[in-house]
């Protein structure tokens, strides 16, 4: 598929997508939004996929919605869209929203906010398994200067990461957030110096993608996600269920026999 707004490549089983509207720092636009949910959907069908890495072109990771959309609607001029094509119906309901859906993507994806990281561009990085951090990364909710909401589901997202008081201050506030203290209140896993970052970010991709199963990292955001929703005797319950099919996996008995033979893993995924 050829891209616009976006670039996708695969390199030693990474999927890369990089949203590439660097003279704007990437604001979103509808025209990414559907590029990046196809680049998914193409990385997730992709056998020689095993983990995606979402970044920005050029200084900045995503500077929130385009502001001439913002524009457009302060005006009136706001278009009611179709309801969008949920990227899985078997996953859980509350993933099948239009900006929910990366945690049913079947594949770890990694944010990795080389910049400027606001608003929309905030809560897309914040529906990511992982956020890594460039130290020119900041981040600012944004909302609360624009006269808007909580949106999108951060009311959901931020507290789990940084906490009830430090979602409030974040949101309510809408300050700037260096890197630095955005990985002491846990709103990213690591920093990187910006010299150093995408070969960091790829770095530890690419140990993903060769040095553990691909079924067990599939199965894994899987179930951290749902036990979002869930007792800690549903998700013990779920586990026991799922724990059957591991024993049974291709990837299991790899698993043990490169351990025993002390070699690097084979895993197929099944």
């Amino acid at each position: 598929m050829a891209y616009e707004q976006i670039l996708y490549r695969v390199e030693e089983r990474v999927a890369v997508v990089t949203l590439n509207r660097p003279d704007r720092l990437n604001a979103w636009t509808p025209m990414m939004q559907a590029e990046v949910k196809a680049a998914m959907r193409a990385a997730s069908g992709d056998p020689q996929v095993r983990v995606i890495v979402l970044t920005g072109a050029g200084r900045g990771f995503c500077a929130g919605a385009d502001m001439s959309a913002l524009q457009g609607i302060q005006s009136g001029e706001r278009r009611e869209r179709a309801p969008e094509e949920p990227f899985d119906r078997h996953a859980h309901q509350s993933f099948q929203r239009t900006h929910s859906y990366f945690p049913s993507v079947p594949k770890p994806i990694i944010a990795a906010v080389n910049g400027p990281c606001a608003g929309l561009g905030m809560v897309i990085a914040l529906y990511a398994d992982m956020r890594f951090a460039s130290q020119n990364a900041v981040f600012m909710t944004a909302f609360s200067r624009r006269g808007l909401i909580a949106e999108h589901g951060i009311s959901w997202l931020l507290p789990r990461l940084v906490g009830l008081a430090n979602a409030a201050d974040l949101l309510f506030s809408a300050r700037r957030v260096e890197a630095r203290e955005a990985k002491e209140i846990g709103l990213v896993n690591r920093v990187f110096a910006a010299e150093k970052f995408e070969t960091e970010v790829l770095a530890y991709a690419k140990m993903l993608a060769s040095e553990v199963s691909p079924r067990s990292l599939a199965e894994m955001k899987r179930e951290i996600w749902n036990a979002q929703f869930q007792t800690l005797g549903e998700a013990i319950e779920a586990a026991d269920k799922d724990m059957a099919a591991s024993f049974a996996s291709e990837d299991f008995k790899e698993g043990v026999a490169h351990f025993v033979e002390k070699r690097a893993p084979a895993f197929t995924g099944r």
